[in-house]
């Protein structure tokens, strides 16, 4: 554990939940998920454009 950041973020409830239940019977984890987005948008830059313009998500009282 010496190579990990113990970080809290907030993520959208039904977003977490939609994520749950599609993962259910699989072992994608929330932590592997974050992981490998994280890896793939520094390493990709298609992907990382691609998150970058993506507005689908409900709109709140913080910047999702």
């Amino acid at each position: 554990m010496v190579n990990t950041k113990l970080t809290s973020v907030k993520i959208l409830k039904k977003q977490y939940e939609n994520f749950r239940v599609k993962t259910i019977n699989t072992d994608m984890t929330l932590q592997k998920l974050i992981n490998r987005a994280i890896d793939k948008y520094l390493t990709d830059d298609e992907f990382r454009s691609e998150l970058e313009t993506h507005d689908d998500l409900t709109i709140s009282g913080s910047n999702f």
